[in-house]
């Protein structure tokens, strides 16, 4: 038998539940639970569930959100993606750590567009616009050190690119989460899911995201401590490099890659493998590098330093490591911060 109050005391505390007068304890918790069929979450916020009404159904309140969703256009999508492309350029100048707060709002409004959009013409733009946002929360996620944010954002990503049927944007993501295996210590593993993320974006790759991958895989190649390897990727990403100055892939707006950019890449994949034409790519880099590019050029400054030590120049590798702190201290990057204490270390 149930020990409740009185009629006359129910109600009272059913208007104070209402109103917020009164916190719902576990012991009525458990009774309207089992009344209402919900969790004690919907319990919580949702007690206007309690009010018999034309609403108290939800159906009215998810029509709403639903027809709200119908009037999602192209101009609205290309917004989404335009605030993507701030955010984007703010990393790449200022460092991720001041843009969490805004990246996860920007993140929900994207996923609510998503769930309550219903038909395939208004999903797949929006689920397109989620996954370029999804995977630069995860790059500026793992950036700052949040290992298991970058995880889940990534994959968050790759399920948009997946019903946005975009092949380009899950091989981009997949290639980037192989990051956060090799960072781990699993670099065996990101080989294998990079030369995944290639098979995944298969013939409908533009020339520049070919040459992107082939770059990450001879990068994730190099940490695997598979030289052999490392080098043919290379050899791979300047045969697919398009010719010229452009470094924007007009098809997949995440991806900037010209020759200097990838000098720079080759650079960093040599100094891994210990290879003595590093130094030569690196200082070429150094002198064409975009400015705008700053957290690039902290790595760029660290794999400087590796390669002088390496050569048991300490005195040009100990600047290039203060550079390289500097810049990192900028950015907030804990990643950098992580590689150059690791590096100083070794000094």
């Amino acid at each position: 038998m149930l020990d409740v109050a009185s009629t006359a005391s129910l109600r009272v505390y059913v208007s104070e539940w209402e109103n917020g007068r009164r916190p719902i304890s576990a012991r009525y918790a458990k009774i309207l639970r089992a009344l209402l069929g919900i969790t004690d979450d919907e319990l919580v916020s949702r007690t206007e569930l309690l009010t018999p009404s034309v609403t108290a159904d939800g159906y009215d309140e998810l029509m709403g959100r639903i027809d709200a969703s119908r009037s999602i256009s192209l101009t609205m999508v290309n917004t989404f993606m335009d605030q993507t492309e701030l955010f984007r350029t703010m990393d790449r100048q200022m460092g991720a750590a001041s843009l969490v707060d805004q990246m996860t709002a920007h993140l929900t409004t994207l996923e609510d567009a998503l769930t309550f959009a219903v038909l395939p013409e208004t999903r797949r733009p929006v689920a397109r616009a989620l996954a370029g946002a999804a995977t630069l929360a995860a790059w500026q996620a793992l950036d700052v050190g949040a290992i298991e944010r970058a995880w889940r954002h990534y994959e968050l990503g790759k399920r948009a690119a997946q019903e946005a049927e975009e092949p380009m944007y899950l091989a981009h993501a997949t290639a980037e989460q192989a990051y956060v295996l090799c960072d781990a210590g699993r670099a065996p593993m990101a080989v294998q899911l990079i030369r995944e993320a290639q098979r995944l974006g298969g013939k409908a790759m533009s020339p520049r995201l070919t040459a992107w991958l082939y770059a990450a895989e001879a990068e994730i190649c190099a940490r695997a401590g598979m030289a052999d390897d490392c080098k043919r990727a290379l050899e791979n990403a300047v045969r697919s490099l398009p010719p010229g100055e452009e470094a924007r892939d007009p098809d997949m707006l995440s991806i900037f890659l010209n020759e200097g950019h990838l000098t720079r890449w080759r650079g960093n994949a040599l100094v891994l493998i210990g290879d003595d034409e590093a130094v030569e790519s690196l200082y070429k880099a150094l002198d064409t590098t975009d400015p705008t590019f700053i957290r690039a050029s902290a790595g760029l400054r660290c794999d400087l330093a590796q390669a002088h030590m390496a050569r048991g120049e300490y005195d040009q590798a100990q600047e290039h490591l203060r550079q390289a702190r500097l810049i990192a201290n900028r950015t907030g990057s804990v990643r950098q911060r992580r590689r150059i204490e690791q590096l100083t270390q070794q000094l």
